[in-house]
């Protein structure tokens, strides 16, 4: 059974800032299709029994204990680690990008890093995106867990709607598929005669 793992901080402080675009991405998969979260010990979750049943997961240890969460729920639902698509923030892609990788290292993001750690493995799927850096000089913690400035919402907005679409589409398609529709060199023009 394939699963959405959001990745994000709980609570309502955390609510809208860029670290929780997982978070998001999550709660609009489930909105779309009228998913109900239960609590399941250190996670929400929601199932959706539709042709093609799948979870949608929001582990609730804090960023950089997602690992935990997330190893004991696929452990106990028996999921392998192909079978996860984790969504998560990406300072170093501009906003509104997205990556989608098969596998890879866990790189700058302790949430991610903790997720890697605790599997014991980098080969499961991952939809990186895009909330920009910011200002150089301000403390990257800080930017992270601030919100999006209001001009930035329209672009964060479609940001969402775009990773929710892809995620509904690894459920249903798989990786590959994903990856060819939403890595930013399959949507580039071809430039070649």
């Amino acid at each position: 059974m394939k699963v959405i793992v959001g990745l994000g901080n709980p609570g309502r402080e955390y609510a809208g800032t860029r670290h929780n675009v997982g978070f998001r991405v999550a709660d609009l998969v489930g909105e779309r299709l009228g998913l109900h979260w239960r609590k399941d010990e250190d996670v929400l979750f929601a199932k959706s029994f539709g042709e093609s049943p799948f979870l949608v997961v929001k582990p609730q240890t804090f960023m950089n204990r997602s690992g935990y969460a997330v190893a004991r729920f696929a452990g106990y639902h028996q999921v392998e680690p192909e079978e996860l698509l984790v969504v998560l923030d990406d300072v170093d892609l501009p906003l509104g990008r997205i990556r989608v990788r098969a596998s890879g290292s866990g790189g700058t993001h302790n949430g991610l890093k903790s997720v890697v750690e605790q599997l014991g493995t980098t080969a499961f799927p991952r939809m990186r995106l895009g909330v920009g850096r910011g200002d150089a000089r301000r403390d990257l913690a800080d930017f992270v867990l601030a919100t999006f400035e209001p001009a930035e919402e329209p672009d964060v907005e479609s940001l969402m709607t775009r990773a929710a679409d892809a995620a509904q589409m690894f459920v249903v398609e798989g990786i590959q598929k994903v990856m060819n529709a939403y890595n930013p060199e399959a949507t580039a023009p071809d430039m070649t005669d």
